[in-house]
């Protein structure tokens, strides 16, 4: 079985019932259970932040989240090294039209050396950088 990147979105709508997305994501996920996933540290920021603001509640379930994919074998967090973070601010510096934040260079490098081609997002920047995005439309 291939390896996935899962981007902030994935993980976002997977906690989030109100999520427009979250009925898919759900689905993908049971039917994907075995998936080996990768996710980086800044997509841990991303989703804290989404979440820092709404509430005890589902400031509870980012922890618990973060607890789970410590303890999930299945999927890899990548640390932040300096050769990563400098191989990701060249790539921001190359797409100066496309809006990637730095979060999503740092994502696609990671994708680039691991040989990833697919990622749980519906973000288009993957798709402009020849990733191939699961959820669409």
């Amino acid at each position: 079985m291939n390896i996935i990147f899962a981007d902030s979105f994935y993980w976002i709508a997977l906690l989030s019932p109100k999520d427009t997305w979250h009925s898919r994501v759900i689905k993908w996920s049971q039917s994907n259970s075995k998936q080996s996933l990768i996710i980086t540290d800044g997509i841990i920021d991303e989703i804290f932040a989404h979440f820092s603001k709404q509430g005890d509640i589902m400031r509870g379930k980012v922890i618990e989240l973060y607890q789970n994919i410590l303890d999930d074998p299945s999927i890899q967090l990548i640390s932040y090294n300096q050769e990563l973070r400098q191989a990701s601010i060249e790539l921001y510096k190359k797409r100066p039209d496309k809006g990637y934040s730095l979060t999503d260079c740092i994502s696609m490098v990671v994708m680039r050396n691991l040989n990833i081609s697919e990622v749980l997002t519906n973000d288009k920047h993957f798709s402009q950088e020849g990733f191939v995005i699961i959820f669409s439309g």
